[in-house]
Order: C-alpha cells, then sequence, then structure tokens
C-alpha cells in the first residue's frame, strides 16, 4: 500500500541524471496534495501473529474470570453505575462488584466487532476493525517540546499546531484528541477550545474530552453541531479515551463520561494503564489477566447503557525501572504482551487498541527510535484497529515532541506499505523483465524498471540515502535536525479544509456561551 496515489509522468519515469532529483519532484507532488490523496485508512493484508497457544489463552482468561468473580472491581462516585451492574446480575458490596464467570462476556456480545467513525470530511472518515488500521497522534502530554526552545508547558497554540500536523500528515488518519495540554487555557474551559481546534483545523476523525462528564457531553453537542443531530444519532461521529484507576477502580469522573457517549451511540476506547510492578504484577500474564478484567468491565457498561454501541477494547502494558520505579516505555515486556493481548481481544470480536510510538528517551535520538519501532512493530503485528500514541510521544509521555512527531509520522508511512503485504501477480514476478534483460546485464533502465519506477519502494521524507560525502556538503545534518525545518516548513503551507460558515458560526456560539456560564477554573 502506497502512502498516495502515485502521478506520472514521462519525465518523472525517466531514472537519468540523479536519483535525487526523481526523489525531490515526488516529494514535490507529496507537499503539494497535502492529505487529498492520502488513504484514509490502512487496509491490513498482511496476517496477525499469534503468539501463545489455547491453553495459555484460557489460563489467562480463566485468571481474569477470577478477579472479576473473587476480587472484584470497584466502582467509586457513580451510582448509576452500580445500578446498571447490579441489575445486569453484579453482586456489590458497597461499590465494589463481583461477577460471574462469563457474565461480561455475555454482555459484550452486543458491541460491534467493527464500525465506522465519521469525519467531517466524509472521504476521511475510518474504519475501526476489521481489517481496517488507523493511526493517531500521542495524547495527553502537559509539555511540549521542540530544538529551539527545550521543553516547555504546552498552549493552545502548540495544540493547534499539532492539530495542523496531523492533518497535513498522509500517514495520520485520525486528528487525535488531547495531543498536549494548552495549560494557558482554564481547566474547565480547555475542552471547548480543544474540540473546537480539532474541528476547525482538520477535516479527519477526533477524539473529545474525557475529564468531567459534562465535558464528555458538550463534546457530543458540538458534535451534533458539526454533523447534525439525525445523523448524530445513528452514527459514530466522535470518541472518548478513556483510562481504568488500576488496580481494578473505575472512577465516576471515566464511567460517567463513557455513559455520556455511549448513551449518544458514540465510540469508547477504554484502557488499562498498567505499570508493571506499579499498577499491576510485574509478570506479563497477570497483568494482562488484570488489565483483561477491567477492560471488559469498562466496554460491557457501554452496553448497558446502549447495545451496539461502537466500544474499542483497549491496553496499555508497561514496565518499570525496578532499582528506581522510573517507567519505562518501548520495552520487550510489554510488546510481547502486546501480541497476547491482540488474541484475548479476537476472541472477544472487539476492535483492538493497543500499543504505539512509546518511549522513555528525552530527545527525538536513538533511543527514542529504537524503543518507538519495538513498540509500533507490537501495534501492527498484534493486530490493532486504533493505534493511538503513532506519532510525537517523548519523554514517557510528558512531552509532544514537534520533531518526534514528523520523525514518527515518517515511520507511520512506511507501515502502510509493510501492512500492505507483497504482491505475486504477473507484473510482481517480473518475467518480461528477466526476458528482456537477460544475464549479466542491469535492470535500472529495462521497461519493467521504468513502468514500477514510483510505487516499487517506499520513499522516505526525513531519512538522508545520500553518499557520506554529499550529506556532508549538504551541512552533515542529523535526523532531528531536518525535522525541526520539515515541521515548520509544513505549518508555513498549512491551509485549513473548507467548513460550512453557519457550522463555523454555530461552534463558535457554542463554545461562547458555554465559557460565559462559567468562572474561570485552574484547578
Amino acid at each position: 500500500m502506497t502512502i498516495e496515489t502515485a502521478t506520472t509522468s514521462d519525465e518523472a519515469l525517466k531514472p537519468v541524471g540523479s536519483a535525487r532529483a526523481g526523489r525531490a519532484a515526488r516529494h514535490t507532488r507529496r507537499a503539494q496534495a497535502h492529505t487529498r490523496s492520502a488513504p484514509a485508512y490502512i487496509t491490513r493484508q498482511i496476517p496477525t501473529f499469534d503468539l501463545i497457544g489455547e491453553e495459555g489463552l484460557q489460563r489467562i482468561e480463566l485468571a481474569a474470570d477470577r478477579i472479576l468473580a473473587e476480587i472484584g472491581i470497584e466502582f467509586r462516585g457513580d451510582p448509576e453505575t452500580v445500578r446498571l451492574f447490579r441489575e445486569a446480575g453484579a453482586k456489590f458490596d458497597g461499590v465494589r462488584g463481583t461477577f460471574e464467570p462469563g457474565m461480561l462476556r455475555e454482555i459484550l456480545k452486543t458491541a460491534p466487532s467493527e464500525f465506522i467513525q465519521h469525519a467531517r470530511n466524509p472521504a476521511r472518515s475510518v474504519k475501526i476493525g476489521g481489517d481496517g488500521i488507523v493511526f493517531a497522534p500521542a495524547y495527553g502530554s502537559p509539555f511540549v517540546m521542540d530544538l529551539d526552545r527545550g521543553r516547555r508547558y504546552g498552549t493552545l497554540e502548540d495544540f493547534q499546531n499539532f492539530v495542523k500536523l496531523a492533518y497535513m500528515s498522509p500517514s495520520m488518519h485520525h486528528s487525535g484528541g488531547t495531543v498536549c495540554e494548552p495549560v494557558d487555557v482554564p481547566v474547565n474551559k480547555r475542552h471547548l477550545d480543544m474540540v473546537l481546534a480539532h474541528f476547525l483545523n482538520s477535516d479527519k476523525a477526533l477524539l473529545g474530552s474525557v475529564t468531567e462528564p459534562s465535558r464528555a457531553q458538550d463534546s457530543v453537542d458540538m458534535a451534533r453541531i458539526v454533523f447534525g443531530d439525525a445523523f448524530t444519532d445513528s452514527n459514530c461521529v466522535i470518541m472518548g479515551n478513556f483510562n481504568v484507576n488500576s488496580p481494578l477502580v473505575w472512577d465516576g469522573t471515566m464511567t460517567g463520561g463513557i455513559r455520556a457517549y455511549a448513551a449518544a451511540g458514540q465510540g469508547n476506547v477504554i484502557v488499562p494503564f498498567i505499570l508493571g510492578g506499579a499498577m499491576g504484577p510485574v509478570t506479563n500474564a497477570g497483568a494482562i489477566a488484570q488489565a483483561l478484567a477491567e477492560t471488559m468491565a469498562g466496554c460491557a457498561l457501554t452496553q448497558l447503557v446502549r447495545p451496539g454501541a461502537p466500544v474499542i477494547f483497549g491496553n496499555f502494558l508497561s514496565s518499570m525501572a525496578l532499582r528506581s520505579g522510573s517507567p519505562t516505555f518501548g520495552t520487550p515486556e510489554p510488546a510481547i504482551g502486546s501480541l497476547v493481548v491482540g488474541q484475548l481481544a479476537r476472541r472477544l470480536n472487539l476492535p483492538l487498541r493497543c500499543s504505539g510510538s512509546f518511549t522513555t528517551s528525552k530527545l527525538p535520538d536513538a533511543q527514542s527510535t529504537a524503543e518507538s519501532m519495538m513498540s509500533m512493530l507490537a501495534a501492527v503485528q498484534c493486530g490493532a484497529h486504533f493505534v493511538l500514541h503513532a506519532a510525537g510521544f517523548l519523554d514517557g509521555l510528558l512531552s509532544m515532541s514537534y520533531e518526534k512527531f514528523v520523525i514518527d509520522a515518517d515511520i507511520c508511512s512506511a507501515m502502510h506499505t509493510y501492512l500492505g503485504g507483497m504482491a505475486v501477480d504477473d507484473n510482481a514476478l517480473a518475467l518480461d523483465a528477466f526476458a528482456e534483460v537477460g544475464p549479466g546485464n542491469h535492470f535500472f533502465g529495462c521497461a519493467h524498471t521504468l513502468a514500477n519506477y514510483e510505487s516499487a519502494f517506499w520513499d522516505t521524507e526525513l531519512s538522508d540515502n545520500d553518499p557520506f560525502e554529499t550529506w556532508e556538503e549538504n551541512g552533515s545534518l542529523d535526523m532531528a535536525t531536518r525535522a525541526n525545518a520539515k515541521w515548520k516548513k509544513m505549518l508555513s503551507q498549512y491551509q485549513p479544509p473548507p467548513i460550512d460558515e453557519g457550522i463555523a458560526e454555530g461552534l463558535a456560539e457554542f463554545v461562547a456561551r458555554k465559557k460565559a456560564s462559567m468562572d474561570d477554573a485552574w484547578h
């Protein structure tokens, strides 16, 4: 699969002069095309990887069932959620509920195995589940970082910049959600500015607010302005990403928000955040059993509120440096755990969110790329359908990096080709080329090479493949420096997607009215 639809001409097909000239021409066409020619999402053409066998999967599921039945999960601060589960058959001692084996799996049978999240631009709508794969930017960092100004608190301008970069990046299929925290806006009002920025600065699908149930409802209400009540009532147009308070606690802020999205028929991404040795066991199997129990409970809540509401089975496994207590990201144990989580999600017939470009590195350097690749390969091999944190993740998710964003976006574009698999048709087997070239000659100028010149290999936007001498003559620039120039150029070329004037005015009026109805709150 290619990132963009190839555009060819006789001149572009001629492998003469410098190979760099052909690459430069392709880069120019990409810059001119922006997101118009990119696929809305990836269609998987390679199989997922099953790591463990039936006995191992059953043992993990049995452990999760025992956690649910013998230990239980607490639902704090949300009597309505307790009521829903009690009426469905759960037993409660105060706010702690226990569940008979199989109960949650039965409830989850009404959840769709795949669904469409509609974008403001219909051509950007994404399929989540089945053979669809969606990449979205990193989420939730309080800090931002670039080579020029270093690490600092995120602002609304930074937030808008990352939405613009995601819109302009062909390998990002989704606008994401809280791509960074705009700490210059009051806590109780920033969700309005964030959702507004997504709708105005991009036409891709998005995540709404989850920090308080009324803010989740505001996100849904803003989506109704864009899509209309009738369409919103019967289609997924916005989603929320909700974290379990591991271990084994769902707090009312999260469950109230889940209920708001589910009641409106909108999507929920249910994600435990298990830091091995802190919020869960240090062993993979135990952490996965815990995650399975926690996630099934959250996913089941959506179906109790509205059977058939779209929900994504999420997972966020992480390790830690046990000598210091510091979290670690992009390490092999969580990556291998993701493969098993993928198997468990498929057995539940639910779409999966898993892994991303995780790293604990403080800079967009070799450590950050090595750790991110470990994690991203696990995501595509485990069968993840929605990959949050696909670009920009740095500093253990504390910082959103401008340079790391465009580096990760380049890696994601390579993943498009990787997930496209390999053709074995007449053109791919190239027998005509062998007949033309014969023994001892080269293929560079043959008809088959000319015909496949632009589409044969993935072409990086950032890596330098020139000889050492040429690289040195051009300034000896490293990847981070090239990425710094890249994001600045992208923002200078940004043009907002068109939006209906009435919709834009309706959104602005909603935001202004909501802000005027409350005093600023900074905590």
